[in-house]
């Protein structure tokens, strides 16, 4: 049941912790971090400040690019969040320097959206040649699926067209840098020339300059000296080349191409997920030979199946160690059915209810449906209980005295009806305040409530309702009743032990009390030394290792630095 669910619900690892936030990003090519802090970030900044619902800016600054983070308040639409950033951007557009890129949004998604890592590793293509595979023709592939909101292309070498100036040939040529720089850039671009109408047909004109290969560059006219054609391969070596990288990407201590894959909101991990392995088989199929994609370096929807794997898990543990001890009190399978029943019925409701809320499951609602495990049954169990009791006590009255089964279980489940209803809010009282917390405790919390509470409303409804009609079906047996009028022998044992026990400990009240004392002391010492953290740890079956450099650490080093760990945790015994 659960698993059903969870792959019909929008399943993810936590609700979405990240107020609604817009990323903007500006390419500044050529400034140093100070320069893009000081001429485009702030002016970004300073404009969005007072925008309605902004809940704080934050930024980034580095060596060409800036990066603008702006969060708005919690419950505010992405979309209205999105509209007044874009009305905003223009007013900074205007006063940004020449050769700074356009502002843009980034796609919607957030730190929580983040599903898969795929690593692209080959051992025929050099970094390049993989690079370029990954954004041309694998990025697409994925990027069209779906639900995907953004992939992040990281490690390889950028390929680029590279224009090496010859000085001493420009010297001799009389051709100036400016110029150089001027006619490369146009010699990389198509020019429309209009229409020619002849004959009825009608004819597209247009210069075709888009250079496609280096021999496009290398034969692009400078200018023309004394009827001398000055081309660039006369005055510049024309070559393909990486691109300077600001980062790069290794898998198991060797390069990589790393692809960072983001959902889009509201959309099933798991389903997802689904999707994303059937694109990545059907690529492998015309990949190059050699070029393999690595789908398990990091999943979420590993961490979801763990989740779900650990309620069925709680679930079942929690429905065995309930069947024995019932079985072990009352010595009847019927009674232990339907104690159990409860359970699957509550759970069902509570995941109806979750979704009919707009909640998705995730690790803190089934985290409240696998803490309510061990509550769903006491309201059922106690009912049974009962009624089973008045029935015993029923069959052993003189036919003429006995009533009929339907009175006893109904008289018997209204008996204890006020004490089940009174222990069931009180369970839930204790569970309000998460509703009323805010921000990210709120919305972290708030899952695991609803589902809790939800789950033990439900087992209070099926105790007064649906077990009371099962005990009338299934223990209105006359010879199993005689058979257990006295009680089971557990029961009987019990009974003669605990009279016992409860006599002596009557006679010396000041030693029970003493004790009780000393045991609230001691568990107030121990309450001291508890923890206190606001979450629990997960084990996710990974670690994340983070290690931090000098600042000014070269990205050669840094990559020395990072294959020296993986090296070291791939010698680690598994």
């Amino acid at each position: 049941m659960g698993v059903y669910y969870a792959r019909t619900m929008n399943v993810d690892v936590f609700p979405d912790l990240t107020a609604p936030t817009v990323t903007i990003l500006t390419e500044a090519h050529g400034m140093e971090s100070e320069e893009v802090e000081k001429l485009v970030t702030y002016q970004l900044e300073t404009a969005l400040n007072g925008s309605p619902n902004v809940r704080r800016i934050r930024s980034s600054s580095a060596a060409g690019i800036s990066i603008v983070w702006v969060e708005f308040e919690w419950g505010t639409d992405i979309y209205r969040a999105r509209q007044v950033v874009s009305e905003r951007i223009p007013m900074v557009r205007e006063n940004l320097p020449e050769g700074i890129g356009a502002p843009t949004m980034a796609p919607i998604s957030s730190i929580m959206g983040e599903i898969m890592l795929l690593g692209v590793t080959s051992d025929s293509l050099s970094a390049m040649e993989l690079r370029t595979l990954s954004d041309w023709t694998i990025r697409p592939r994925i990027k069209a699926i779906g639900g995907i909101a953004n992939v992040v292309v990281i490690g390889g070498d950028y390929k680029q067209y590279q224009v090496f100036a010859n000085p001493e040939k420009m010297k001799h040529y009389n051709v100036s840098l400016t110029e150089l720089v001027e006619h490369v850039r146009e010699a990389n671009k198509n020019a429309p020339g209009g229409v020619i109408n002849q004959y009825g047909n009608q004819y597209i004109i247009k210069g075709s300059g888009r250079a496609y290969a280096l021999e496009d560059l290398q034969e692009a006219v400078l200018k023309q000296v004394n009827g001398q054609t000055i081309k660039i391969k006369d005055v510049a070596t024309v070559q393909i080349g990486a691109a300077d990288k600001i980062g790069d990407g290794s898998l198991n201590a060797k390069p990589a191409v790393i692809l960072t894959i983001s959902k889009q909101p509201d959309v099933n991990t798991l389903e997802l997920t689904d999707r994303l392995d059937e694109a990545i088989a059907d690529l492998e199929k015309t990949l190059p030979k050699g070029v393999n994609i690595k789908s398990h370096i990091f999943r979420q929807s590993d961490f979801i199946d763990a989740s779900i794997s650990n309620l069925n898990q709680t679930l079942l543990e929690g429905a065995f160690f309930v069947m024995i001890i019932l079985f072990i009190f009352l010595m009847n399978w019927r009674t232990t059915l339907i104690s159990l029943l409860a359970i699957p019925i509550s759970l069902l409701v509570s995941i109806i209810i979750l979704k009919w809320l707009g909640y998705t499951i995730n690790t803190m609602s089934l985290g409240g449906m696998a803490i309510a495990i061990g509550a769903l049954v006491d309201d059922a169990i106690i009912d049974v209980e009962n009624v089973y009791k008045r029935l015993r006590e029923n069959i052993k009255k003189p036919k003429a005295e006995r009533q009929s089964t339907i009175t006893v279980v109904r008289d018997a489940s209204v008996e204890i009806r006020s004490s089940i209803i009174i222990a069931t809010l009180i369970i839930i009282v204790s569970f309000i305040p998460l509703f009323f917390l805010s921000g990210m405790e709120g919305r972290l919390l708030k899952p695991l409530g609803i589902a809790f509470v939800t789950s033990v409303l439900t087992s209070l409804i099926v105790a007064v309702t649906v077990t009371p009609i099962l005990c009338s079906y299934l223990l209105d047996n006359e010879k199993l009743l005689n058979k257990q009028a006295e009680g089971t022998r557990v029961e009987r044992w019990l009974q003669k032990h605990y009279g016992n026990l409860l006599e002596r400990a009557t006679n010396i009240p000041k030693t029970i009390i003493g004790t009780t004392v000393i045991a609230f002391i001691i568990s107030l010492v121990v309450l001291t030394q508890l923890g206190r953290s606001f979450l629990p740890e997960f084990n996710e079956g990974s670690l994340v290792i983070s290690v931090v450099g000098p600042p000014g650490m070269s990205l050669e080093e840094s990559n020395k630095t990072g294959k020296l760990i993986e090296t070291i945790l791939l010698d680690l015994p598994k």
